[in-house]
């Protein structure tokens, strides 16, 4: 949601407004503040409450009742419409009760079936009364029939529909013919200005909005209707174009809000002999690569300003991304502020944890560990440490953000993998308790593609790690039919024989009747029988957290040759001597799954594998994701492929993340347009800040998502 936040009114600073959309209440018509089983409450759960909502609820397709087609001209699986008077009306048993009605013009005769009527139809299809009937044609026995059809009385006289007839995306109890009539009400109600300046409609080839709005619910019938079902007419590029704009326009607004807050400056301490960031620095036992040191770089510039840092880092799996989160920790700790880092899952937190005490505590700097798991005693021991600012750095899960966890001074949040939190989660841990925003920075595994980081990534800041630390080999990947387990169970007993370990990773945790899935209680078992001279150890979510602790901790110290899990080890899992990964029913994984568990080897110098094991036959999304991950490791083409396949709302968490999905756009097809749209953005909140807070206040004022700040 957008906080409410008022514009810095400083006629000398061309900062932007940042709109208060969360006081501004949008007109309400009749559908809201309805009992739940009415049709206005299922408009109102789709969205649909004020005029300009119903504006744009746009058609999925068109049927052209402009034309009468003679029954002899009509073609089988094509939409048409008759005119033609009833010669028969029967209710026949075919199996089902149902009604069959024969019709005929002056060139034919055609079958309308209704497998579901009312007496009333009956009475209405009498014999000599003429209708004009559309539906689909399909090929029967003696004629051409339509199953269903729609029917509606006529005479000679009735004129044609003047414009293809809508078919919109409806609410179930909603009839079309109703929606019909109330977006016409909303087109009539609605003063569809064009805001945008005639010189940047003109520069970006754009229609005129109400000409564009009005095609698109009312085609005239020599339309392309192939082009506007395809969204390629002109009429679509205006709204595409106008949508992409108001997500850039609301992104750099909330960026501009940021800009009006406060934080701590963070000085330069790595040049200063005995700060903890130079300390830091010569106690590594590796060099930063040079795209970790481009990358600390910008993030101890955006440290440095009195402007909260709002940067994401983005790296592919192992490419150092927690190093560089120490040395802004350590950048704030050396400051006099504390930092946080906060992870979705207590295997990860426990990852980080171990990392940075190894790095961080040698050089006097106080860790604190909180989670949920934690007792009673160890937990409130922990908040005290916190409260008094004694804890330097917090690392933790979810347990961060709650009302007793009370920081003095946060000064930096760290926060990893947070396409994962929801958005209330970590606004909670971005709270300065002193006035000054804490900076935030944000960690992912999952490399963006560069049209979303330019849509529903405006208003960060983008760090990416591009290349992997020397030494690290890519892991080489195999795809082998299920049926040959047996060979992969030998090639695990070989690299044990090695001196090397192997993870074995299953979907479910128990078997399932539904969906017919290698569980990993019973992968285990299987395992175990099989290989019965190797030490084998289970880890699933379902663990108590102290059991998760202490197998993850036996294989890490080698007491483990192989460890069957669940995705409870998709992220954070570091475990350098582990350099075979099988992944039972590969199909059933998605892409960004399968990249990142194809990450946890290969993090040593050894030669590493990822075994895919899959079951035939293979759905063809299935093939494309196997093929893509089997092709490529490169994290930044999987995640173009992914973003493809899946789209920006599941690929981004974006409904977690607060970002509205984009309607109409899409960031694969449309990427040239948002480059327009980018263009136009800084044209508009230079020149026209007037102009570009009513674009956004019509595109989203009367919904309920909004962007986060």
């Amino acid at each position: 949601m957008l906080p409410a936040c008022r514009a810095a009114r400083n006629s000398k600073s061309k900062r932007f407004w940042f709109f208060d959309l969360a006081i501004r209440k949008p007109r309400i018509d009749e559908t809201s503040a309805a009992p739940a089983n009415t049709i206005a409450a299922r408009l109102a759960r789709a969205g649909l409450i004020s005029d300009w909502d119903f504006v744009l609820h746009l058609p999925l397709r068109y049927e052209d009742e402009t034309r009468i087609t003679p029954i002899a001209e009509l073609m089988a699986g094509n939409e048409s419409q008759v005119e033609a008077e009833v010669l028969s009306c029967d209710v026949v048993f075919r199996g089902k009760r149902q009604l069959r009605v024969t019709v005929r013009d002056e060139s034919g005769q055609l079958m309308l079936r209704f497998l579901n009527f009312y007496s009333s139809q009956i009475k209405q299809m009498a014999v000599g009364r003429r209708f004009r009937i559309f539906g689909l044609v399909r090929g029967g026995l003696a004629s051409d029939e339509m199953i269903h059809p729609r029917v509606r009385p006529c005479d000679a006289a009735d004129p044609l529909s003047k414009a293809l007839t809508p078919v919109y995306p409806s609410p179930e109890g909603v009839p079309q013919s109703w929606l019909r009539k109330r977006i016409g009400r909303a087109l009539r109600d609605v003063d569809i200005d064009d805001v945008l300046p005639g010189a940047m409609r003109m520069r970006h080839q754009l229609d005129g909005l109400k000409d564009s709005i009005e095609r698109l619910h009312r085609p005239p019938p020599d339309a392309d209707a192939l082009a506007l079902q395809q969204r390629t007419d002109p009429a679509w590029r205006r709204l595409m174009f106008d949508e992409l704009l108001a997500q850039q326009l609301a992104l750099r607004a909330a960026r501009e809000a940021r800009a009006d807050r406060r934080a701590h400056a963070l000085a330069n301490g790595d040049a200063v002999k005995g700060t903890i960031s130079a300390k830091l620095r010569a106690q590594l036992p590796f060099s930063l690569t040079s795209a970790q040191s481009r990358v600390w770089s910008e993030i101890e510039g955006d440290l440095a300003r009195a402007q909260p840092m709002h940067r994401l880092l983005q790296g592919d799996v192992g490419s150092g991304k927690t190093v560089i989160a120490a040395l802004a920790a350590a950048r704030a700790i050396e400051n006099g502020l504390q930092a946080a880092l906060m992870a979705p899952t207590e295997i990860l937190a426990e990852q980080h944890f171990r990392k940075v005490a190894e790095w961080l505590a040698p050089i006097g700097v106080k860790i604190e560990w909180l989670t949920g798991r934690l007792t009673p005693p160890a937990k409130r021991a922990a908040q005290e440490s916190v409260s008094s600012g004694q804890a330097q750095l917090i690392v933790g899960t979810h347990a961060l953000i709650q009302e007793a966890v009370s920081f003095t001074r946060l000064g930096l949040a760290i926060v990893d993998e947070q396409h994962r939190f929801g958005v209330a989660q970590r606004l909670a841990l971005r709270g300065g308790a002193d006035g000054y925003a804490p900076h935030l920075l944000m960690l992912s595994a999952t490399p963006i593609p560069r049209t979303l980081a330019m849509s529903y990534l405006a208003d960060l800041d983008v760090s990416v790690i591009d290349e992997l630390p020397p030494g690290r080999r890519p892991v080489v990947t195999k795809l082998i039919s299920a049926r040959r387990r047996e060979e992969v169970m030998q090639r695990i007993r070989a690299d044990v024989a090695a001196g090397r370990q192997s993870y074995w990773v299953c979907p479910l945790i128990e078997s399932s009747e539904v969906i017919e899935v290698a569980a990993a209680t019973e992968t285990f078992e299987r395992i175990t029988h099989m290989l019965p001279d190797l030490r084998i150890g289970l880890l699933h979510g379902q663990l108590p957290p102290a059991t998760k602790t202490e197998v993850m901790q036996r294989f890490e110290r080698r007491e483990l040759d192989v460890l069957v899990a669940t995705t409870v080890i998709e992220v954070g899992v570091d475990v350098p001597n582990a350099t075979l990964m099988v992944v039972e029913h590969a199909e059933r994984f998605g892409l960004a799954q399968l990249h990142q568990l194809r990450g946890r080897v290969g993090r040593g110098g050894d030669q590493s594998f990822c075994i895919l094991l899959f079951d035939e036959p293979l759905s063809e999304p299935a093939r494309e994701r196997l093929k893509v991950i089997y092709e490529t490791n490169d994290g930044f083409e999987i995640a173009r492929r992914d973003l493809t396949m899946r789209g920006p709302g599941e690929f981004l968490g974006a409904r977690q993340s607060g970002m509205p999905l984009l309607r109409f756009a899409d960031l694969q097809r449309d990427a040239q347009l948002v480059e327009h749209a980018r263009a136009a953005a800084t044209e508009l909140m230079a020149d026209n800040p007037a102009v570009a807070k009513q674009h956004v206040r019509r595109w989203y004022a009367a919904s309920h998502e909004f962007l986060t700040a």
